[in-house]
């Protein structure tokens, strides 16, 4: 049975530059994709059906208006059965939707031979869903359309921290008070370290960070709780929230702060893994 691992998707900076005439607001940010996600199956079946599960599946409707579902039908294609195991929480900033719908047009493209959609058309189904294709570190801009593969990232962990309380993105962007904010520093053609890297994002931002803790406050607790744990080299929120993340240069680091937040905050959801 076909299975694809619908990575999360995590900006490690995220600048909000400027908004379009149609109200599209246009964005500069990096992005990785760590080894944890949704997971997706597929059979072939006379007709197209999606059922969900996993610890955050009980969130979804399976309907025609699910963001899987309408991937599928940009599909040229026949019936299929499509499984949807939900292992990230909705609504958190880590891209959820848009890599389960880049996941399911990797699928059904190969199981029912048919090409993937243009870039025009998969933005369709939302800003986010082309950089979620390819799932490797991107300079992502524009409207999220704008994409640059950037080189081997070095290898370093992450802990992704979510306290269960979904973040609406448009609220988000009501509250902000500037929207025409400084692109990112000049990326360098390469990061050697992960120091290097780390350097550089600290003295980058998440501009939606601030109004999302205003929308919702939880999400300045998760940043202390990361900032508290030992050799934390940075600590954001991603996306328009509310999943913060923390970096370690060390796998240990990363296992001890996990667990640690784990034990304080057994409510929360938390992963750690390498980027």
């Amino acid at each position: 049975m076909p299975t694809d691992l619908a990575r999360a998707k995590v900006n490690l900076c995220l600048h909000v530059t400027g908004r379009r005439e149609d109200g599209m607001h246009l964005l500069d940010s990096i992005v990785v994709f760590p080894a944890v996600g949704d997971v997706l199956e597929v059979t072939v079946a006379s007709d197209l059906t999606l059922e969900i599960d996993g610890p955050f599946g009980a969130g979804l409707d399976a309907g025609d208006d699910n963001l899987v579902m309408r991937a599928a039908r940009l599909l040229s294609g026949n019936g299929a059965k499509i499984r949807l195991r939900k292992n990230l929480p909705l609504a958190s900033g880590i891209g959820g939707g848009s890599s389960d719908a880049a996941a399911c047009i990797r699928l059904l493209s190969k199981m029912w031979k048919v090409d993937v959609p243009s870039l025009e058309k998969l933005t369709t189904l939302g800003a986010d869903v082309p950089v979620c294709m390819a799932q490797v570190a991107t300079h992502m801009s524009g409207i999220g359309e704008a994409l640059v593969a950037l080189p081997a990232l070095p290898k370093f962990w992450i802990v992704l921290v979510n306290a269960g309380q979904g973040v609406e993105t448009g609220a988000v962007f009501a509250a902000m008070n500037a929207r025409d904010n400084t692109a990112l520093s000049r990326i360098p053609a390469r990061f050697t370290t992960a120091d290097n890297l780390f350097d550089y994002l600290r003295a980058q931002r998440n501009d939606m960070q601030a109004p999302a803790i205003e929308c919702c406050p939880v999400i300045a607790e998760v940043l202390r709780a990361i900032e508290a744990t030992k050799n934390c080299a940075l600590s954001r929120m991603s996306g328009s929230g509310g999943t913060c993340f923390g970096l370690f240069s060390s796998e240990a680091d990363a296992f001890k702060a996990a667990n640690r937040i784990r034990v304080n905050h057994p409510e929360w959801w938390v992963a750690s893994v390498e980027v």
